[in-house]
């Protein structure tokens, strides 16, 4: 009998490989064994460390609240991870032929069984470096969105309309954050500027053919001196956050020209209790938008959906892979490796842009 072999979280600060068996596959779905995993150390460094908000409350999808009397996950968790790539090998379902390698995302786990009705599921082109694959289900739907929420907030429709010709700020330059300006970049930006701490990341944006500098106490004097627009208008047309942290956040602000919308992609496990509302926000009447893969720009989704912002992941892919393999895509570790990586990472012993994990079937 076959296993299936999973990555999970007995308890915080331990990973292990869990092997189960395998069921037998149920008319309408298919199979399809993974090649290539990849690993969202933001989030899924949450669940290793005990941090989630899922472990001390739950999320009430219908009214749209947290509840912090009760938790909607426990120890041990068993779905880690959104950023899948595996090759069909068995198809009961006339919607995926077997041989295809797919896009999807259901977690570190070295097999799936899928319903193509209910699971999101991409078709990667013969002519697509697998690894990159990785980017296509999630990841890159994150990205797309949130530069389609900056078109949303201009009046527009399509993903060139929040970026073309406008000066754009990202602040963070981890995997998410380098997508976001590289897509900015593609859809015509006159200027990107990635802000980041981290060298390793300031240099692959510069790879990525964008600007990048350190987040300094004079940043937003410099840049908003360098972008003028009028008297007492000075700044970042639209900015995006991308790094979880509350003075990112503050950072995002200070470099928005007046009227500016700053578009969060961030997920802050230890909240922003030192955020000066009082300050940049207030005094150039600022917005702040929250980006989220679960809805697209209120008003787009007759012309927006998931599919949609994969197609045009992969359309980045098509003008851009050779750069992404070389300056995002700078880890590939062996599956059994994971629980050293993760290790390694969440005591901040390792650094990564973009970490994947590598199956026996690649």
């Amino acid at each position: 009998m076959s296993t299936i072999r999973t990555l999970v979280v007995p308890r915080a600060g331990m990973l292990e490989v869990e092997e189960t068996p395998e069921p037998p596959l149920d008319e309408g779905r298919f199979r399809a064994e993974t090649l290539y995993s990849g690993l969202s150390a933001g989030t899924e460094l949450t669940w290793y460390r005990g941090t989630s908000p899922y472990l001390t409350s739950s999320w009430d999808a219908e009214l749209g609240l947290f509840d912090p009397a009760r938790s909607a996950q426990s120890f041990p968790v068993r779905r880690l991870g959104y950023m899948e790539v595996a090759r069909v090998t068995d198809s009961r379902t006339p919607a995926v032929a077997e041989g295809a390698v797919v896009a999807m995302a259901y977690g570190h786990a070295s097999v799936v069984h899928a319903d193509p009705v209910t699971q999101h599921v991409v078709p990667l082109p013969a002519d697509l470096d697998p690894q990159l694959g990785v980017y296509v289900a999630h990841l890159g739907p994150i990205c797309a969105n949130g530069v389609l929420h900056a078109a949303a907030d201009a009046g527009g429709t399509e993903l060139h309309d929040g970026v073309a010709g406008r000066l754009v700020a990202v602040v963070g330059g981890g995997a998410i954050g380098l997508l976001v300006g590289l897509l900015a970049r593609v859809h015509g930006a006159a200027e990107v500027v990635v802000i980041d701490p981290t060298p390793q990341r300031r240099a692959a944006a510069e790879g990525l053919g964008l600007a990048a500098v350190d987040d300094t106490p004079d940043l937003a004097r410099h840049l908003k001196t360098r972008w003028r627009h009028g008297p007492a208008d000075h700044g970042a047309d639209v900015v995006f956050q991308c790094r979880g942290q509350a003075a990112a956040l503050a950072t995002a602000l200070r470099l928005a020209r007046p009227q500016a919308s700053v578009i969060d992609l961030a997920f802050y496990t230890g909240g922003a209790p030192d955020l000066a509302l009082g300050e940049e926000f207030h005094h150039n009447g600022l917005s702040m938008r929250c980006a989220q893969i679960g809805r697209v720009p209120r008003g787009l989704a007759h012309r927006w959906d998931r599919a949609r912002l994969s197609r045009e992941t992969l359309d980045l892919l098509a003008t851009a892979g050779d750069l992404v393999r070389a300056h995002l895509l700078t880890d590939v570790v062996a599956f059994d490796d994971a629980p050293a990586l993760f290790a390694d990472l969440s005591a901040r012993r390792r650094h990564v842009l973009s970490a994947i994990l590598r199956y026996t079937a690649a």
